[in-house]
């Protein structure tokens, strides 16, 4: 009831008369934020989001604020992603449309795959010609957006190694150590110039997938044999303002997005800027150690079980090392 009650309270917030309420139920998949969804008397669905009270990693401060902007920015940029409903006042809870489509799974041919991996290039490059006031996290989890790149992004370092040893995570190599080698590659973000809206997460199961079966038609407007298509990309909830090329690490995540050639032929087809010189393989390297630093750290206040632990210890802390290794050689 107390469920209920609260579903409808912020339903009538957001101008959407509450008694059109017909089911509330939890919703799976989500590390971080409570996530449900509402279904309304007319079938149309609604996805609540609500933060947590529980200690986390500095930039998780006010993740919603970010959120709420990646749907206003993608929706100017028309890309498929929820629509936002309403951002309450004290910014712990979000309502936005819902998505057709699930989570992209090992279910889908080469083929469809390959489809998907090119449609996904181009609306990421839809995405990255969106621009923003300054550089780093709307959400001011790190104080003010910065003028420049360097000064954003060496800030958001700094913030996770210290997450690292408050929460005292346990990571690859001593923190100090860390910090020194991610500062020889430093001088590669002065080459970033624009900050362009960048998600941050988009492995795959942040894209949904819209199989014919899935769709509302009609016998004579879609075949049996129409392709399947995303149908929108969501939890924006880390999306910065940045260098395009920091998406490429999620969207490739324990991988190496050059091999992706689906990807970037869609991308590029898009008018997306793809160059892999000296001075952009060391800010790559610079993304993946931040994003595997988080992966690192964030297990000790999710307080994450041994299974989890075990495979972020022998699939993401080599990730690192080999990102940190890369920038040694690159500048030694």
């Amino acid at each position: 009831m107390d469920s209920w009650k609260r579903a409808r309270g912020i339903l009538d917030g957001a101008g959407i008369p509450p008694e059109r309420l017909a089911r509330v139920r939890p919703l799976s998949g989500g590390t971080y934020n409570t996530v449900e969804e509402l279904v309304l008397t007319d079938g149309s669905r609604c996805v609540l989001k609500t933060a947590p009270d529980a200690p986390g990693l500095r930039y998780e401060s006010r993740l919603l604020v970010s959120e709420a902007e990646f749907y206003r920015r993608a929706e100017e940029a028309g890309v498929p992603a929820p629509r936002l409903l309403a951002l309450d006042d004290d910014n712990t809870t979000l309502l936005m449309t819902a998505c057709p489509g699930t989570p992209w799974d090992g279910s889908l041919t080469e083929a469809e795959q390959a489809g998907l991996r090119t449609e996904l290039g181009g609306q990421v490059a839809a995405l990255h010609r969106v621009t923003g006031p300054a550089f780093g996290y709307p959400s001011g989890a790190l104080g003010p957006l910065a003028a420049d790149w360097r000064t954003a992004f060496t800030g958001m370092l700094d913030a996770v190694l210290d997450d690292a040893r408050r929460f005292e995570a346990r990571l690859p190599r001593p923190t100090a150590e860390i910090d020194r080698g991610l500062r020889a590659a430093y001088d590669a973000l002065d080459e970033v110039t624009v900050p362009a809206l960048v998600h941050f997460d988009l492995w795959r199961g942040n894209v949904l997938v819209e199989r014919p079966a899935e769709r509302e038609r009609s016998a004579e407007s879609v075949r049996p044999a129409d392709p399947v298509r995303i149908g929108g990309l969501i939890d924006g909830e880390r999306m910065l303002w940045g260098d395009p090329l920091a998406d490429f690490v999620s969207l490739a995540l324990l991988g190496n997005i050059r091999n992706d050639e689906a990807f970037l032929a869609g991308y590029r087809e898009a008018g997306g800027r793809t160059g892999f010189d000296p001075p952009a393989l060391l800010r790559l390297a610079l993304y993946r150690a931040y994003l595997y630093l988080i992966m690192l750290v964030e297990t000790v206040p999710r307080k994450m079980g041994e299974d989890a632990l075990r495979w972020r210890e022998e699939e993401v802390a080599p990730q690192l090392v080999g990102a940190l290794d890369e920038i040694r050689e690159a500048t030694s």
